[in-house]
């Protein structure tokens, strides 16, 4: 199992690498290993996510501690991890950086979330109605990660999700690193038609 999943999460990293969104070994990854107790795997910090090692993860706990003595460390923002295991039946979470969720967290930061309505790829967030309305909330940047992690736990609802934080980046989860995966992509693609979009018609933002 533990091989498994660690393979399972390497091969998201690889992919996400290749479409470069880890600059500056930014993001983090992981993937839950067990319920009872609460193990996940999740990047180590400070690593470069374009090569796959055998130091690219290791196995934390329920309070984002390492599971066993190691010279690694979990990546800083662990914790947002650790709630969305501890509230969800979420099997992966993924956060990463790019330019257009972090342009999207600015442009609607101050109203506190951003809004599609009509695109097909809100499918991908299990929302098939004619009229379905996504809301991505944004969440204030907090420097403070236990003070960032509490923030981002009052806005996880539901074994799927999407989070933006301001000027700093989306985290999803879904149940398995598959659903995970395809709602990072959705959610990267909505923001930059949105921001495509506002390109031709800045009478947009609302």
């Amino acid at each position: 199992m533990l091989k498994e999943r660690w393979n399972e999460l390497a091969d998201v990293k690889d992919e996400l690498a290749n479409r470069d969104w880890f600059m500056g070994t930014s993001g983090n990854l992981a993937i839950k290993v067990s319920d009872h107790p609460l193990h996940f795997f999740v990047t180590a910090s400070g690593k470069d996510k374009r090569k796959r090692t055998d130091e690219d993860f290791l196995l934390v706990d329920e309070f984002g501690h390492p599971v066993e003595q190691t010279h690694l460390k979990p990546s800083a923002e662990t914790l947002l991890h650790v709630e969305i295991y501890r509230k969800t039946n979420a099997g992966c979470s993924l956060h990463v950086h790019t330019i257009d969720n972090n342009v999207i967290s600015e442009i609607y930061g101050d109203q506190g979330e951003v809004t599609f309505k009509g695109q097909e790829l809100i499918k991908a967030f299990d929302m098939w109605e004619e009229d379905a309305t996504l809301k991505i909330p944004i969440i204030r940047n907090d420097a403070h990660i236990p003070t960032l992690a509490a923030k981002f736990s009052e806005q996880i609802s539901g074994d799927t999700g999407a989070v933006l934080i301001r000027n700093h980046g989306i985290t999803v989860w879904g149940k398995t690193a598959f659903e995970a995966k395809k709602i990072l992509e959705a959610s990267e693609f909505l923001f930059r038609y949105q921001l495509r979009l506002l390109e031709h018609k800045p009478y947009q933002i609302i």
